[in-house]
């Protein structure tokens, strides 16, 4: 019993030191936080308009049967190319052919008509001269030959009508390009104004996106943009804005706009998801700061510097923004540090451990 009296004295002050040097540790250590930290600098601000949409082809044709019949050739299958003019499909129709054939017919009688009505006129009018024809015999043989080669006229017109119809038995590629759709098969019935074809033209694709309403008054004809595709998000495009659509959707409240790859580009393809940033200004030699550093207290803005290794909350006037950086008015000036992301537990005079920010933070 004497020697646990002895040592517990012992054992009680060692707690106590511990105990101390544990809440000094934390009432020091608590004073002091971790801080990415980013330097103000002077840069080139670049505003832009955010957008999503869709890769078009500049060059689409869908193609309709203007007659019903059944298809007896298939030119093409859907994801090969074809050339400007090569018959894709073909029906078997007999119809037109008749036609055709009747038309011809017609017409050639007429010419025949048309030659004696001409020969007949030909001698009044030398009967006439010679006096032998009076004038009124004369006219009436002028008339008939007249109105003989208006009839040869219509015929000609009715024949290149019935060619015409007979060539719709077969639907063609209006330009060279890929057929992203062919629906029918040999055998297959088609009726008229099926759609049966389309063919795209794969050498020039355009962007449509759809802008907000509020910043359409911003978006001009030759404003530079880039480009990214879902499908190749490591790659950027360069592209202007070619046509502006007058018309705001009401359910949406969006506009459709246009861009042009300013080069061609490969590996894309129609209907492949996009986005794009349309630059509407560029601010040369702007004092900027980090978006994410400025935080707002009582409608004012402020950032967390890094004065003497210290947090000091610093009051800044805001100017002119793109997605990621904002310009300083007044407040800061070139080479100060500030805090990338301000936390709720930043206080005034707190001690900063300035960390590396991690790639791309700090510029």
């Amino acid at each position: 019993m004497q020697t646990l009296q002895k040592v517990l004295p012992k054992y009680t002050i060692a707690l106590a030191l511990v105990f101390f040097v544990t809440v000094a540790y934390l009432l020091t250590r608590g004073n002091t936080v971790d801080v990415e930290a980013g330097e103000v600098t002077y840069a080139e601000l670049v505003q832009a308009i955010y957008a999503t949409g869709f890769v078009e082809a500049e060059a689409v044709a869908n193609l309709s049967s203007e007659l019903s019949g059944t298809v007896n050739y298939i030119g093409a299958l859907e994801g090969q190319q074809v050339t400007a003019g090569q018959t894709i499909i073909s029906l078997d129709n007999a119809q037109p052919g008749i036609s055709v054939r009747e038309a011809q017919a017609a017409f050639l009688e007429q010419q025949a008509v048309n030659q004696e009505k001409t020969m007949k006129y030909s001698r009044a009018r030398n009967l006439f001269r010679e006096g032998a024809l009076a004038r009124q015999d004369l006219d009436e043989a002028k008339r008939i030959s007249s109105q003989a080669e208006e009839l040869l006229e219509q015929k000609r017109l009715q024949l290149k009508s019935r060619e015409d119809e007979l060539k719709k038995i077969a639907i063609t590629a209006p330009f060279a390009g890929v057929l992203t759709l062919q629906s029918v098969k040999k055998g297959d019935y088609v009726t008229a104004n099926m759609l049966v074809a389309r063919v795209v033209d794969t050498s020039k694709y355009v962007v449509s996106v759809e802008i907000d309403e509020l910043d359409v008054p911003r978006i001009r004809p030759g404003q530079a943009a880039v480009v990214v595709l879902d499908a190749l998000p490591t790659e950027r495009y360069d592209a202007v804005v070619s046509r502006i659509v007058p018309q705001t959707d009401t359910i949406t409240k969006t506009s459709r706009v246009y861009l042009t790859f300013r080069k061609a580009v490969t590996g894309i393809q129609a209907g492949m998801t996009i986005t794009a940033n349309i630059v509407y200004h560029i601010k040369p030699h702007t004092l900027l700061v980090r978006k994410s550093s400025v935080f707002d207290d009582n409608h004012k803005s402020y950032v967390w510097e890094i004065e003497k290794g210290k947090l000091k909350k610093q009051l800044i006037v805001t100017g002119a923004s793109d997605l990621t950086f904002v310009e300083v008015l007044s407040g800061l000036q070139q080479g100060d540090r500030v805090a990338l992301l301000p936390e709720e537990r930043f206080r005034e005079g707190m001690d900063a451990n300035v960390l590396v920010a991690k790639a791309g933070k700090a510029e």
